[in-house]
């Protein structure tokens, strides 16, 4: 299985980032995957964001949950993260990864990660 993240490197304040997860190897809906969005700004630690289930439901990590949506396309097995109203706080390697349950569990497969710097 391989997950590759895609999207702008930059993005304003104020402005929505919209990153994309494409899957190879194997399906997102097969039972009974998780599929997360996790980020790691400069200096600091992994934060688990949310993730969406094979069967579609989705679980947010309660300080990002006002802002963050997780959808999918399951005909592109692809899945995308978007966070509003982002500020230079939202700076951060974002990775996608794939296990079997919400949290920072234990993710078998991650992406190789995409920078993202807010800026104008």
């Amino acid at each position: 299985v391989q997950l590759q993240e895609s999207g702008p490197g930059l993005v304003k304040p104020s402005q929505t980032l919209s990153l994309t997860c494409t899957v190879s190897g194997g399906s997102i809906t097969t039972n009974y995957y998780y599929w997360s969005w996790i980020r790691q700004p400069p200096g600091k630690g992994l934060e688990w964001m949310g993730a969406i289930t094979y069967s579609g439901s989705t679980y947010y990590s309660p300080s990002l949950k006002s802002r963050t949506s997780i959808s999918r396309d399951t005909s592109n097995n692809q899945f995308t993260l978007q966070v509003s109203s982002v500020t230079p706080e939202d700076t951060a390697v974002y990775y996608c990864a794939r296990s079997m349950d919400w949290g920072m569990s234990d993710f078998d497969y991650w992406g190789q990660g995409t920078q993202v710097t807010v800026s104008s």
